[in-house]
C-alpha cells in the first residue's frame, strides 16, 4: 500500500474563534490526487503499503514503516533525515502495524514550498496520506509549532522569517482523542513555564486541525 503527499506552506490566517489566541494559517487539502500510490494527499504527501518487505527489514511480528521527505531542491540532508525519523516515530505511535506483520509502508513526502512549520505541515500531511491510504490508525495526529521571540511573546504556525528571528523553536505531534503528546522536538533556549505555554497553545490549536481534517474527509466522501 501506498500514500504520496506533497507539501505546501503559504501565507494566509485562519483562528479558531473556540481556541483563544489560537491563529493559524490557512489551510488547504486534496486527496486521492494520484493513481499509482493506495492513498494521496495534498497538504502534498504520500503512503505506500503494506507491501512486501525486504527480508533485511522485515519484522516478524508488525509492519515496517519508512519514511521518506524529498526537499524542494537537491537531495536529503542531515535535517531531513532528523525530519524523517520524527515523523516515523509519531507514525509508529499510532499506526495499528501489528496488523500487517511483515510487510513493508512507506510514507513519501515532496516538499513542494516552504514558508515555515515545515515539520507541523509534513506530520499533517502524513496523517491525511495515512488515512487517504485506509491504514487503520488507534487515532490520527497533528502536528503544531510553536515560536518565542525575545520577550516572551508566543507565535503559533511561525513563518521561516519568524522561525529565524525566535529565540525558540518547538514542534509537538498529537493525537485527536485526547490531544495526547506523541512527539515533540525544540530549538533554542526556553523555561519550563514557556514549554507548558506551548504545549497548552499546541493543544488548544489542534483542535482547529483536527476539525479541518473531519472537514476535508466530509468534502471528499460527500462527493463519492
Amino acid at each position: 500500500m501506498q500514500a504520496d503527499a506533497k507539501i505546501r506552506n503559504e501565507s494566509g490566517t485562519e483562528s479558531d474563534p473556540r481556541a483563544p489566541g489560537c491563529s493559524l494559517r490557512h489551510f488547504a487539502c486534496e486527496q486521492n490526487l494520484l493513481s499509482r500510490p493506495d492513498g494521496s494527499a495534498s497538504f502534498l504527501q504520500g503512503v505506500y503499503g503494506p507491501a512486501e518487505v525486504k527480508v533485511s527489514k522485515e519484522i516478524f511480528n508488525k509492519a515496517t514503516l519508512e519514511v521518506i521527505l524529498r526537499p524542494k531542491i537537491g537531495l536529503p540532508g542531515v535535517a531531513e533525515k532528523s525530519r524523517e525519523r520524527l515523523i516515523r516515530n509519531t507514525c509508529e505511535a499510532v499506526v495499528l502495524g501489528t496488523l500487517h506483520p511483515r510487510t513493508s509502508i512507506t510514507v513519501v513526502l515532496q516538499v513542494v514550498s516552504d514558508a515555515g512549520s515545515l515539520l507541523a505541515c509534513c506530520l499533517n500531511a502524513t496523517c491525511m496520506a495515512l488515512v487517504d491510504a485506509g491504514l487503520p490508525m488507534r487515532a490520527l495526529f497533528c502536528g503544531v509549532t510553536c515560536a518565542l521571540d525575545s520577550d516572551g511573546t508566543l507565535m503559533l504556525d511561525p513563518t521561516v522569517k519568524q522561525e529565524k528571528e525566535a529565540r525558540a523553536v518547538l514542534t509537538f505531534a498529537l493525537d485527536s482523542v485526547e490531544q495526547k503528546l506523541l512527539m515533540s522536538t525544540t530549538k533554542g533556549l526556553y523555561s519550563d513555564a514557556e514549554l507548558q505555554q506551548c504545549l497548552a497553545a499546541a493543544q488548544a490549536a489542534s483542535r482547529h486541525v483536527f476539525r479541518f481534517y473531519r472537514e476535508s474527509l466530509q468534502r471528499r466522501y460527500s462527493k463519492s
